[in-house]
């Protein structure tokens, strides 16, 4: 059996988003801010692009409960427990870094900006491992209501 092709899709969108964010970062530094604006902007529509695959797949099919060995569970639970606490996180601070940054707050910008990309580095490689985890080392379990799938009842 192959990968899922919505994960699989909503997990490259979010690879785009840090590797877009790190080429902001770098622009940021060559002080080239119109490109950082820009980039950083489609960082923030590629992470938003996740949210609306993962989203409408989580509403309309559900999600997939992690298929791997029991004595793995628990782990693979407290990782991605670990890693949504993350995600939502990141999503907020990447928000206000970006209101921030296009109302010319840049006292705000310049002090959060460097954090939330650093958490959403963070939440991107925990979000690919839990891809990995769920679909490419382990087959995939029941795909079922959210609560199910990461509580298992």
């Amino acid at each position: 059996m192959g990968v899922p092709i919505l994960p699989t899709i909503s997990t490259s969108f979010i690879v785009i988003s840090a590797i877009l964010v790190a080429i902001g970062w770098g622009l940021i530094i060559a002080r080239k801010i119109e490109a950082h604006k820009k980039v950083m902007l489609a960082a923030g529509a590629s992470a938003l692009i996740f949210f609306i695959i993962y989203a409408t797949r989580t509403v309309f099919i559900g999600n997939t409960a992690f298929g791997g060995p029991e004595e793995v569970k628990i782990y693979y639970t407290f990782f991605l427990i670990f890693h949504i606490i993350l995600a939502a996180v990141g999503a907020v601070f990447g928000i206000i870094s970006i209101v921030t940054g296009l109302k010319d707050k840049l006292g705000v910008h310049r002090r959060l900006g460097p954090i939330s990309s650093i958490i959403w580095f963070f939440t991107a490689i925990t979000g690919v491992l839990v891809y990995l985890l769920l679909y490419v080392i382990y087959e995939g379990g029941e795909t079922t209501s959210v609560i199910k799938a990461i509580l298992g009842f």
